[in-house]
Parts: structure tokens; C-alpha cells; sequence
């Protein structure tokens, strides 16, 4: 008994650990694809793309100021943990003439943490709506062209997101309201897509030196 016990450790354990890491990648190491060419902001905001950005994408509307507690969750949840890294960006999209409520939003989160990337981007009332139709997604904007919902966007304008979700089945974005699902989702989400361009890029210049 001892024996094959012994054999069982030296032999059989590290295939079965070997075999979880190994599917583990497979499963969770890209994050799914859930709608291809999402308009890019750059059609409305010449100042503001999300070509070859890693986005974080939200919708404010047309009062920003009643938003202060997403925002604050999202800072402290996610931008706080990321935002440091090479092409990630936060891109919050308002109606035009919320500028001055943008400006008293960004103060705020300045005194929290360095808010170089957190961008807001001002468009009318139509081109908010065909932004954010062409996520393609099963929420709606509220009458104030706000959704309390944030979206992953990668590098070539696709929103990724999940398929096989235990709560929604597919997830399009996180409720930034909820501390659990900014914390129990979007964080690992997050750092998939990280890894993703991560892993890619290191591909990429092994390739260059060979």
C-alpha cells in the first residue's frame, strides 16, 4: 500500500495537476468576443479613440453628478489596480455641456489617485445612442443616456465579456453599483485581457529576436 501510494504521488498527482493548469488555460485564458467594430468615439471625438486601447467604457448621460458613487466605486475597484498599465484607459462618455460636472468629478477622484487616464468624452444625444447600439448588447440606456453598466473594449474594438456566465449567461458589461460584481467579475475579467496582450507581446518580440 505504500508503495502504490508513493507511486500515486511521484506519478499520477503531477499529470492530474498538470491536466487542471492545462484546461484552466484553456478556459480562462482569453477572454470571449462578444460584438466585433464597435464604433469607435473617434467618429464623434477626434480627441478621444479606442483603437489600440485596452477601454473601459462607460456612459454618464446627462447628470453627471448623480453618478459620483459609481465612478468612485469603479476608481477604487478596478482603475486603482490597472491604470498603470501600457495602453489601458478609462473613456466615460456625457452629454455635451457636462463639461463643468466632469471637471468637479475628476477633482475628486485626484484626491484619491493619479487620474491621468480617466477620459471623458462629450457627444450629443444621438451620437451617445448609436455608440452605444453598437454594443450590441441586452441592456438599455435610462432616459438620462446613462446605464450604471461598464464594458471591456480591447485593442481592435471588440467588447469582450462572458458566455458562460452562472448569473446572466452571456455578461456584457458590470454593474458598477454592485461592489461584488466589480470585485468577483470585472476584476478577473480585467486581468485576463491584460495577460492576453501580455502573453501576445511576448510572442511577438521571442519572434523578433529568433
Amino acid at each position: 500500500m505504500k508503495k502504490t501510494f508513493v507511486l500515486v504521488t511521484l506519478f499520477v498527482l503531477p499529470v492530474v495537476v498538470y491536466l487542471f493548469f492545462a484546461s484552466g488555460v484553456y478556459n480562462f485564458g482569453k477572454l470571449p468576443t462578444l460584438t466585433t467594430n464597435v464604433t469607435d468615439i473617434s467618429s464623434f471625438d477626434n480627441e478621444v479613440s479606442l483603437k489600440d486601447k485596452i477601454t473601459i467604457l462607460g456612459f454618464l448621460g446627462n447628470d453627471i453628478a448623480t453618478k459620483k458613487g459609481n465612478a468612485f466605486n469603479l476608481n477604487q475597484k478596478i482603475y486603482k489596480r490597472f491604470y498603470e498599465f501600457n495602453d489601458f484607459q478609462f473613456v466615460m462618455v456625457a452629454s455635451t455641456g457636462m463639461e463643468d460636472q466632469a471637471v468637479e468629478m475628476k477633482k475628486e477622484l485626484a484626491e484619491i489617485t493619479d487620474i491621468e487616464k480617466w477620459n471623458f468624452s462629450f457627444l450629443s444625444d444621438a451620437n451617445i445612442k448609436t455608440l452605444f447600439e453598437s454594443l450590441r448588447t441586452n441592456l438599455e440606456l435610462g432616459e438620462d443616456l446613462s446605464t450604471p453598466y461598464v464594458f471591456i473594449i480591447d485593442k481592435d474594438r471588440n467588447l469582450r465579456g462572458r458566455n458562460d456566465d452562472e448569473d446572466e449567461g452571456t455578461k456584457y458589461g458590470f454593474n458598477t453599483a454592485s461592489v461584488a460584481d466589480l470585485n468577483n467579475k470585472m476584476e478577473d475579467d480585467v486581468k485576463i485581457i491584460l495577460a492576453e496582450y501580455r502573453l501576445a507581446l511576448k510572442k511577438n518580440n521571442a519572434q523578433r529576436t529568433k
